[in-house]
């Protein structure tokens, strides 16, 4: 059953019962209403007083006139021939005397010989005559012990009145569930109608795979946010996807030179003939090094394709305490640059492998730029803002804004060693961070990158902050 349907049917089962309920509710207030009005009209016929002899009350007509005024008779008769109240005077012993010419059509039960004898109270009760239902009211007559009276009246015109009330209220039950119905329907093929669009476009995406496609936004409520998300969705999927296929074909293309090199080196010496010893041992020396290659190639795209860590894997760590780790690592490489550093005890919320990761390359790209001699100069801030700068030729004008690209080299950097993708890892991995990265030329020459994280000040074990600096040494003003 589609939603549509269901909140046509739950809209119609709602009014109908609210119907059902206020029907109900009007015809029993009507029903008791009228049975009230002639259950006083039959109380008001039993005489307040004490009439005349009760030996000559019925057996005369001058009495029986007396007996009917007293008990104030209408005179039209209805289909029974009864009066419009019946009257009749019931004794303990059963006997009835009534008024001359009144049939005797009322039964006479225990139940009114009791009221005679005074043994119980008056009462209402409901009894059907030659299949005509009447209303029978039996009570004491006052001042005559032994006596009970008995005063009908048809409930024909009553019931009449109560069968049109209730063909009335049926008939309105059923426009009203009918109405609610249709209107349900129009109400629901209204509000539905974003939805219907979001299916379509969802079904779209499935059958087509294309994530271009875009529910346009037509109001603010929960349906126009939810199309708005769902819009940011396809939009944070087809980026993802678009980064996946440019990964693939870049992979591709960089995997391409150093696979079809060692290729060339392994037949090289696969044939064997002709290579002196000393020759033979460079092109293994080749093969080796370009599969060291491929292999940080590889671990490169890995760690690009990664997706962000879950937060469970995320927490508070001490950012001055992991670079100085990353420093003493990097500084005992050989033919390494001397590395000054500053480093302010701060507190950044993150993944420790990832950010590691994230600092050597920034190291490893100043150590590859820096000439014999000179130095790489590392600053932390409080706040958490990593700076690195280098003394070497520094980054073009036209490159700057292309050095966190994926595989992007500069020309002057096309014949030295590497992927290109260290500076794209540090990019994602500040981004997962909720950070930034930047590069900008070093004033005397050189290159400075920045990576900035969300930190905070960090207390050293006197409670006091203070700079780290392995090598003991200051570090000269950086620009920021």
């Amino acid at each position: 059953m589609t939603l549509r349907r269901r909140l046509v049917l739950l809209a119609a089962a709602a009014v109908a019962i609210a119907i059902v309920l206020a029907s109900t509710a009007v015809y029993v207030t009507v029903r008791g209403e009228l049975r009230g009005r002639i259950d006083g009209e039959l109380r008001a016929q039993v005489p307040r007083g004490p009439l005349v002899d009760p030996g000559d009350l019925l057996s005369k007509s001058k009495a029986a006139l007396r007996f009917r005024d007293r008990v104030r008779l209408a005179a039209p008769k209805d289909k029974l021939g009864l009066q419009t109240a019946y009257v009749a005077r019931i004794s303990s012993s059963g006997i009835v005397e009534r008024p001359p010419q009144a049939p005797r059509l009322l039964p006479v039960t225990a139940a009114t010989r009791a009221v005679a004898t005074g043994t119980r109270g008056a009462f209402f009760a409901d009894a059907t005559i030659q299949g005509t239902p009447v209303r029978v009211y039996t009570a004491a007559l006052p001042g005559q012990a032994g006596y009970a009276m008995q005063v009908a009246r048809s409930l024909d015109e009553v019931n009449r009145t109560l069968d049109r009330l209730l063909l009335v209220l049926v008939l309105v039950c059923v426009g009203g569930i009918a109405l609610a119905a249709a209107l349900g329907w129009v109400i629901a093929r209204t509000a539905l109608g974003p939805v219907a669009h979001l299916t379509d476009a969802a079904e779209h995406v499935a059958e087509t795979t294309d994530l271009s496609r875009r529910i346009e936004l037509t109001g603010d409520d929960e349906l126009g946010r939810l199309a708005r998300s769902f819009n940011l969705m396809l939009a944070a999927l087809e980026a993802s996807v678009g980064r996946q296929r440019q990964l693939v074909a870049d992979a591709s293309h960089e995997l391409r030179t150093p696979l079809t090199s060692v290729r060339t080196n392994i037949e090289v010496l696969a044939r064997g003939d002709g290579l002196a010893p000393e020759e033979r041992r460079r092109v293994f020396e080749d093969v080796v090094a370009q599969l060291d290659e491929l292999g940080a190639l590889v671990g490169d795209l890995v760690e690009l394709a990664r997706e962000e860590e879950r937060d469970d894997d995320a927490e508070d760590l001490r950012f001055d305490v992991l670079v100085e780790e990353a420093l003493a690592r990097a500084q005992r490489r050989p033919r390494g640059p001397a590395f000054v550093a500053a480093l302010t005890p701060c507190v950044v919320r993150g993944v420790p492998a990832r950010l590691d990761r994230a600092v050597a390359n920034l190291l490893d790209n100043a150590a590859k730029w820096s000439p014999a001699g000179a130095s790489v100069e590392v600053a932390l801030t409080p706040d958490g803002a990593l700076t690195v700068r280098d003394h070497g030729p520094g980054i073009g004008p036209e490159d700057l804004p292309h050095v966190f690209e994926r595989f992007y080299r500069a020309p002057s950097a096309r014949g030295m060693p590497g992927s290109g993708l260290g500076l794209a890892i540090v990019r994602q991995v500040a981004e997962l961070h909720g950070g930034s990265v930047a590069a900008e030329a070093a004033p005397g020459g050189g290159a400075l990158l920045r990576l900035t994280l969300p930190g905070d000040p960090a207390e050293t074990d006197f409670g006091e902050q203070a700079p780290i600096a392995p090598d003991a040494a200051e570090l000269p003003a950086l620009t920021t």
